[in-house]
């Protein structure tokens, strides 16, 4: 146990491989980020979300 599950970002498969065993690309983590109310890095976060680099 202990494993984390992973999503390709090219082909939307789940794996618990770092590359993806379709495509070969890297994956990455499907879970959001923990939430706290003292994020330093929120604001520049949400800026590059909304600029699609996220």
């Amino acid at each position: 146990m202990g494993q984390k599950i992973f999503k390709c970002r090219n082909c939307g498969r789940y794996t618990l491989d770092v590359v993806c065993p379709q495509c070969s690309l890297t994956t990455v983590r499907p879970q959001p980020a923990r939430f706290s109310p003292l994020d330093p890095y929120g604001k520049y976060r949400r800026i590059a979300r909304r600029e699609g680099h996220l």
